[in-house]
């Protein structure tokens, strides 16, 4: 073999080498659910509900935030959730997090 040749295939064994001993590695990212198994027998408003139905199902919010943004946003705060509007309809419902209900590993 000539030198140059068996330089290159030195080199291009040695680059292989190293690719095959590349070890993956990954954590693991663990979410605390918390208690929210008796949680889920709550009602939350659905989406796409008007202010006027909301305050007519679920009563009066604890507090009502005032508006954020274009488009305005507002979040009423219920006892265990909370939802957002977009303008007079709901976008989105969610449940409050309990203090100390979330364990941690």
């Amino acid at each position: 073999m000539k030198p140059i040749t068996s330089s290159l295939l030195a080199a291009t064994l040695a680059v292989s080498m190293l690719c095959a001993v590349t070890v993956a590695h990954a954590d693991t990212l663990v979410i605390p659910l918390g208690h929210q198994v008796s949680d889920q027998a709550t009602a939350m408003p659905q989406r796409g509900l008007g202010k006027n139905t909301v305050s007519q199902r679920f009563g009066e919010p604890s507090k009502r935030h005032t508006a954020v943004g274009q488009p305005p946003i507002t979040r009423w705060d219920y006892p265990g959730f909370s939802v957002y509007f977009e303008y007079d309809r709901v976008i989105d419902s969610v449940r409050q997090r309990r203090p100390g209900s979330a364990s941690t590993p």
